[in-house]
């Protein structure tokens, strides 16, 4: 408990992208293309959060960053297959 108590500050800005990507998801509901572009900046913003949580704990390694890659790659294809569903 103390270990999520202590990183409570690192992942406010993630639930942040989160609730930013999904309220923008949401609003944007009639512009395929844009939700595209928010999917794609949630993404990234994963991606280079991911890198500077690990790099300020000190544990950054390519597996890591690559882990990061995966994961956000699986998030745009679930996300592009809702999107562009027929």
């Amino acid at each position: 408990m103390k270990s999520f108590i202590k990183n409570i500050p690192y992942y406010t800005p993630l639930i942040g992208i989160f609730v930013a990507g999904a309220l923008g998801f949401a609003l944007f509901s009639y512009d395929r293309i844009f939700q595209v572009a928010i999917a794609i900046a949630v993404a990234l913003s994963y991606v280079i959060w991911g890198i500077i949580h690990h790099s300020l704990e000190k544990d950054l390694y390519w597996e890591v960053v690559v882990e990061y890659l995966v994961v956000a790659s699986l998030g745009l294809v679930i996300l592009f297959s809702l999107i562009f569903r027929a």
